[in-house]
């Protein structure tokens, strides 16, 4: 890793909001005690390669409790548009200071450390403007993590004017939206040795929220993603399914 590299400031961000419309108030959701965007947090502060967490929420007031349980865990926390998601990420990562973003959606409590840093370290070796494992998909949904350059977010944000890639922040960089443009960036893509996709782990419906709480309920609070899929494996309904 060069000098600079090694001065770049690394920021997750975590895209909350109460109003979701498959499960609203699921970011506050109770895990065995502990809301959903806590255990989110938690998990996070296992990184190695973060310097800081932001939530960036909406200026709504359904999302007052969101900016409340961020300032109780010693969270900053940047309120923005509900709809232009990219103009709030940019926001946030601009006001906490970053040159790299992990951006972490709160449907994903299962989010694994390990699997954070190591996107961190293959976009800082590539020298990439993003890294991800969403785009091949090999492991479990719900452990979704992408790491991008703080230029590379606002270049999207200066080109990308369609609503639908304003509000899901990344498809220009990405791309993967065959009708929809994208731009010219450099990618490179984290993947396990199995194509682990359709394990689902994320948290969009009642059934979702139930099969996380087992999980959490299970296993000791610092379980790895791998100790999650054991699990799974001797309870194959944790395995969950994938709604195609």
């Amino acid at each position: 890793m060069t000098q600079d590299k090694a001065k770049e400031r690394v920021v997750a961000i975590i895209q909350a909001r109460m109003t979701s419309t498959r499960l609203p108030g699921k970011v506050l959701a109770d895990i065995c005690g502990t809301p959903l965007l806590q255990r989110i947090v938690e998990r996070l502060r296992k990184c190695r390669l973060l310097d800081d967490i932001v939530i960036a929420t909406t200026s709504n007031r359904e999302d007052d409790p969101v900016e409340a349980l961020g300032r109780k865990l010693g969270i900053d926390v940047f309120r923005g548009d509900e709809f232009d998601v990219l103009d709030r990420m940019l926001q946030a990562a601009e006001r906490s200071r970053a040159d790299v973003i992990v951006r972490v959606t709160a449907d994903c409590p299962v989010i694994d450390p390990g699997i954070v840093d190591e996107c961190i370290r293959l976009r800082a070796e590539r020298g990439v403007d993003y890294a991800s494992n969403v785009i091949v998909r090999t492991y479990p949904d719900g452990l979704d993590t992408e790491v991008i350059r703080i230029e590379a977010l606002r270049k999207a944000d200066r080109e990308a004017h369609n609503p639908v890639l304003r509000e899901h922040v990344t498809p220009y960089i990405r791309g993967g939206f065959p009708h929809l443009p994208s731009g010219n960036f450099s990618r490179a893509d984290l993947t396990y040795s199995s194509n682990l996709s359709h394990v689902r782990w994320t948290v969009d419906r009642q059934d979702d929220l139930d099969r996380v709480r087992e999980i959490f309920s299970a296993l000791k609070t610092s379980f790895s993603w791998r100790d999650a899929l054991s699990l799974a494996t001797k309870h194959p309904h944790l395995l969950g399914v994938q709604i195609k």
